[in-house]
């Protein structure tokens, strides 16, 4: 599972059209805006005149929380007022928890008047998910914690038939409200792939409408293909943006564009640039696995980057891959003599052309073949699947072209033993 946060704006539409199908009386109102440095506020009042109407609350929608107690919160204000709150705050950088960023995103909404503020968040791990419940909602529920009840629900329970009445506290004139509300809550959390949901606070008018007040959400992002029609539509995806204060290096940014142009799967996360180890996988899963034997190891502070090449790339797209991969770990030798590895891993393909891809790689290795001397690198292959012979035989071959050593190793050798090959050199 691939948890990726989403921004509370695609949440709260998430929801206000999915939650209805399960707790009828669901009527959120949906006005949510975006402002954003472009915002073009004539433009943003015309296709929203509420914010000309209704009393607003406003905060930044970038991944963090604790916005209130940052002052970063506007309630209860005008749309004058609102220009005001944004204009002191829009590209105005701060730090929270040692991370500095830039406000470049506001989500603005209806402010709602309310006495009780309610907590609800929901967890999974292998047996169960979790509903964690609380009265005490809003910026102190941390402080507050021990009042917070879980309520773990087995993996393939029927919801409609879980006794969440005896498990929950006396929820008073709002027992039936909130049991129907979390029923329906769960129920969208599985449908549709959430990897975590909080809801705090969220507040139930006088009227018994459940509002979501401040909602934050991860989702599966290895499921989009089961949901296109709710949030994964290409013409319309939910967005899956980078954590506040996370600026990309040149080459992390040219592999996050490539990916976003193809139906394969291209990562880059650069970790340290003057690391010796340095990997090449394919799959997420395989480059999950290879990260945790590195560091099980104990090479870990010598791990350069983290990223996986999946889902059939072509050619071209797999040669500028490797060839950034290869750019990056060549910058400068190590320090104290040592060869830096490159491990090119992978488990056994069930689609992915190997010798297809592994054309790609070796092209890039021939073009930077006085860059890896250059840096002494080592290479060792281990990979399995379609055309794997053809594409070993590639390997091996350019290794011996341009002078550079390379290991190979096809499926019957355990996937990730070139780690303990190339770090440890046992045989």
């Amino acid at each position: 599972m691939a948890q990726k946060s989403i921004y509370e704006f695609s949440a709260k539409k998430l929801l206000m059209t999915e939650l209805p199908k399960y707790f009828p009386a669901y009527n959120y109102h949906g006005k949510l805006a975006v402002l954003t440095p472009d915002t073009d506020w004539d433009k943003l009042v015309a296709e929203n005149p509420w914010l000309n109407t209704d009393k607003l609350a406003a905060k930044p929608d970038q991944l963090f929380g604790k916005r209130g107690k940052a002052n970063l919160l506007l309630l209860d204000a005008n749309l004058e007022g609102l220009k005001a709150f944004i204009n002191e705050r829009m590209n105005k950088e701060i730090e929270l928890g040692g991370i500095k960023g830039t406000l470049t995103r506001f989500l603005v909404e209806p402010f709602v008047p309310h006495e009780k503020e309610f907590y609800v968040s929901i967890t999974s791990d292998m047996d169960s998910d979790t509903i964690h419940f609380s009265f005490e909602g809003g910026i102190f529920v941390e402080e507050n914690w021990d009042k917070v009840t879980h309520v773990p629900v087995p993996i393939g329970t029927d919801v409609d038939s879980f006794d969440f009445a005896s498990k929950l506290p006396d929820l008073g004139d709002l027992k039936d409200t909130l049991i129907a509300f979390i029923k329906g809550l769960l129920k969208v959390y599985i449908d549709q792939d959430f990897a975590f949901l909080e809801i705090n606070p969220f507040a139930v008018t006088p009227e018994g409408k459940v509002v979501p007040l401040d909602l934050k959400a991860k989702l599966d992002d290895t499921a989009s293909f089961q949901h296109i029609e709710t949030w994964a539509n290409p013409d319309k995806p939910i967005k899956f943006p980078r954590a506040f204060g996370q600026v990309l290096s040149k080459e992390e940014q040219f592999v996050a564009d490539m990916d976003e142009k193809t139906g394969a799967s291209l990562k880059f996360t650069i970790l340290n640039r003057d690391a010796r180890v340095w990997t090449m996988v394919a799959g997420g899963g395989g480059s999950v696995v290879y990260t945790d034997t590195i560091a099980d190891m104990g090479f870990a502070k010598e791990l350069g980057n983290y990223g996986e090449y999946s889902g059939n790339p072509n050619r071209e797209h797999t040669e500028l891959y490797a060839q950034t991969v290869i750019d990056v770990l060549t910058e400068k030798p190590d320090p104290q003599g040592r060869p830096k590895i490159l491990l090119i891993g992978g488990g056994i393909a069930n689609f992915t052309d190997v010798k297809a891809t592994f054309m790609g790689i070796v092209a890039a290795l021939r073009k930077s073949a006085n860059k890896l001397k250059n840096a002494n690198v080592k290479i060792y292959v281990r990979r399995g699947g379609p055309n794997e012979k053809e594409g070993l035989k590639l390997m091996k071959d350019v290794g011996e072209e341009i002078g550079v050593p390379i290991e190979v190793y096809d499926r019957y050798t355990h996937m990730t033993r070139i780690v303990p090959l190339s770090l440890k050199g046992d045989s």
